[in-house]
């Protein structure tokens, strides 16, 4: 019995002894929180927002009139009309493309609205609709060609940016046997067409053109579109890996084709711009206007290799090339320098955005 009972009392557990600790848990710097500064450097906008600044201040030391709000007036303007063509265009690089023609398309867009409305004596309206189905049909065909052939965009622009550049000059000089269109100012429908593209409001007394103010929405709705929409996860979507977004259900042929569609209502809208500005076109002009709508879009983050970018990057990098274009005037410098300055711009942004893109990965 006494063995039975000892044998119990050793079976039973110690109630005393005090329980292990539990294994403290290990850090994984995947989920480690990254300060609040290193994820505002992750954002594209950042380095340029800050080039942009940086810019701006070295004019208004350097160049006294700038300071004037009608100075600042026509750098917006200048920046406006860069910017709202850069905004396609950088959808169009974050969906993974390029479009060379962007530039020439501009022109011709206003040489279609002028010549179809002079030439047959039309309200100015009905050229305006025509270059808009010709810029929308041209932006397609780039889309169509790059999605059926899977040649590479920057060689099918390529081709489309000779084309028109040829047809430009080619056209305008059998239509109106010269180089530019005739003025179409007195014709039916200009007063409203120019009221809408090309018109004027006062702010403080500041005479501000209606480019700027459709810079600034088009830049908001692009930035609410790549956000906020089913379409924007596409774009970066189709920019990132176009295999693996048609794999989970991406419609990539769409997007693609959208997105060159896109850059066509930019080229239309400029163009009509040009048009009721000046009352007249130049069919050689645009050429060499891709590059800058191009470098516009790198310099505000967006990625030669597609699936990264944003629509606010872009609204600073026109800032920037308006700010130097007329920021050279304004100093009385020899404006031969300009292109020197976007070179030393580009390049500045990419180094700033490689520098931003190691600061904000690394642990």
């Amino acid at each position: 019995m006494s063995t039975a009972q000892s044998m119990t009392q050793s079976a039973a557990p110690a109630t005393d002894s005090p329980s292990p600790a539990p294994p403290a848990p290990q850090k994984d710097g995947r989920t480690t929180q990254r300060p609040p500064v290193v994820r505002l450097l992750a954002r594209p906008e950042v380095g340029v927002f800050l080039g942009a600044a940086a810019v701006y201040v070295f004019f208004l030391i350097a160049a006294p009139p700038v300071r004037d709000g009608g100075s600042m007036a026509t750098v917006l303007y200048q920046s406006s009309t860069i910017g709202i063509m850069a905004l396609p265009v950088a959808l169009l690089m974050i969906g993974g493309e390029f479009d060379l023609s962007a530039g020439v398309a501009v022109v011709t867009s206003a040489l279609t609205a002028s010549m179809l409305a002079y030439q047959l004596t039309m309200n100015v309206w009905v050229g305006v609709i025509a270059a808009l189905l010709v810029s929308l049909a041209i932006g397609f065909l780039n889309g169509w060609l790059v999605v059926r052939t899977g040649l590479p965009s920057f060689l099918v622009t390529l081709g489309t940016f000779l084309i028109l550049q040829g047809v430009n000059l080619a056209v305008t000089k059998l239509v109106t046997g010269n180089v530019a269109t005739d003025d179409i100012s007195d014709m039916d429908g200009f007063g409203q067409a120019q009221k809408i593209f090309a018109s004027t409001f006062t702010i403080g007394g500041v005479q501000v053109k209606i480019t700027v103010f459709y810079w600034l929405v088009f830049a908001a709705l692009a930035t609410w579109v790549l956000l906020r929409t089913k379409y924007g996860n596409w774009v970066f979507a189709v920019g990132g890996n176009k295999e693996s977004a048609r794999a989970v259900g991406v419609p990539v042929t769409f997007t693609k084709i959208s997105l060159f569609m896109l850059v066509g209502f930019g080229a239309w809208f400029v163009g009509m711009h040009q048009l009721f500005s000046f009352n007249t076109v130049q069919s050689g002009e645009g050429v060499g206007q891709e590059l800058i709508y191009i470098s516009a879009a790198v310099i505000g983050g967006c990625l030669l290799t597609g699936g990264a970018g944003s629509a606010i990057g872009p609204v600073f990098g026109a800032f920037m090339f308006g700010m130097v274009q007329q920021g050279i005037v304004y100093a009385g410098w020899n404006p031969d320098w300009f292109k020197a300055f976007l070179g030393v711009m580009l390049l500045g942004a990419v180094l700033i955005n490689l520098w931003v893109s190691r600061t904000a990965t690394r642990r």
